[in-house]
């Protein structure tokens, strides 16, 4: 299976709710080993960061035996519309 950032995205979306996700390929040569990911959810209420990360590594446990580098944002709707106003 080729992990590519619709894939991630799609998947993030259908199974955790999530309501906006960014996802970068930041491998250098765009080979999709290496993804910078920011996820909004509101599953994401009331746990704190590590919880949070843990649902999306669960999410995504199969692709990310392919990955090398994954980073990850994880915020809930309230925080991203601060985030967006400032």
């Amino acid at each position: 299976m080729a992990v590519t950032t619709d894939h991630i995205r799609d998947k993030l979306i259908k199974e955790i709710g999530a309501v906006h996700v960014e996802v970068e390929d930041t491998s250098p040569n765009r080979c999709a080993a290496s993804f910078k990911v920011l996820i909004v959810s509101p599953q994401f209420e009331g746990k704190p960061l590590l919880a949070r990360h843990r649902l999306v590594n669960t999410c995504l446990a199969e692709e990310l035996k392919e990955i090398h580098a994954f980073e990850q944002k994880t915020l809930t709707p309230e925080q991203w519309e601060k985030q967006k106003a400032q």
